[in-house]
């Protein structure tokens, strides 16, 4: 039997065997995914920039300089999406695929080692957030918000947002032992980092404290760098302190995980 270029990659590299086993799964359900990272964009932006926005525009509120309402939400919205993909993919399918029945176990029983393991689960993670942001940026793009230039600087932002919650998150999702500690993350910090990490609204118009602690969280770094790119402005300078920032963290996130994974499927 012939064999195709894929399979001798497969072969040779065996974190593309499970990259390959994840993009398997993600056939049966893509169409699905796709209604979804369309017709979220749309319903927000139709609701908050097309409604909202009118009376904020109205108003003319100096918090945004400028800026019309719903260019400015538009750019948070898809860096919210990205942690928020971030989060549903690295952290309940990790739980799941850690039990004694999941995809790890088997997977670890082969000759594939736990980092092998690990970096596939990161690779199908990164495409999930980049297909959904690209998504995302063509509803923006129809909606005239950015061009399609500005789009695609967008889209590496968006990538480094959703991973620098991915990898930290796989970190820790493959040694939990229950699944309400993951709702409870959700509801409790992810919730809050959409709702004060700017947004749907300038940081500087929480009170004072509060906007030191929401400088410091990865989504108000992923938002801000997304809207710079987006939008323009920002300065290099502020752009690079973001990049790092976001990079940092999912550079830590992916060395905590590589001995998270190899504790947990070597045990």
């Amino acid at each position: 039997m012939e064999l195709t270029t894929t399979d001798v990659l497969t072969a040779r590299l065996p974190a593309l065997r499970e990259f390959g086993y994840w993009m398997r799964r993600y056939r049966r359900i893509w169409r699905g995914t796709v209604v979804i990272s369309v017709a979220n964009p749309l319903l927000f932006l139709a609701a908050l920039g097309g409604g909202l926005g009118k009376l904020v525009d109205a108003n003319h509120s100096g918090h945004l300089a400028g800026t019309p309402y719903l260019d400015f939400l538009a750019p948070g919205l898809l860096a919210a999406s990205a942690m928020q993909n971030g989060f549903v993919e690295g952290a309940f399918p990790v739980f799941q695929s850690s039990r004694s029945r999941g995809n790890y176990p088997a997977a670890a029983a082969t000759s594939m080692r736990p980092g092998d393991i690990l970096a596939g689960h990161l690779l199908f993670v990164a495409f999930r957030v980049l297909f959904s942001g690209l998504l995302f940026l063509a509803v923006v793009v129809a909606f005239g918000v950015v061009g399609p230039a500005r789009a695609l600087l967008a889209a590496g932002p968006v990538l480094l947002t959703g991973m620098a919650f991915a990898a930290p998150l796989m970190a820790w999702a493959v040694r939990v032992d229950r699944q309400s500690r993951l709702n409870g993350l959700y509801r409790f910090v992810v919730m809050p980092l959409y709702m004060f990490s700017g947004t749907f609204f300038p940081v500087g118009q929480l009170p004072h404290w509060l906007r030191a602690v929401a400088a410091c969280t990865p989504l108000y770094q992923g938002v801000a760098l997304t809207r710079s790119a987006a939008l323009g402005g920002g300065g290099a300078g502020a752009a690079a302190v973001h990049t790092c920032y976001l990079l940092a963290l999912t550079a830590a996130g992916v060395w905590a995980a590589s001995r998270s994974y190899t504790r947990r499927l070597n045990s």
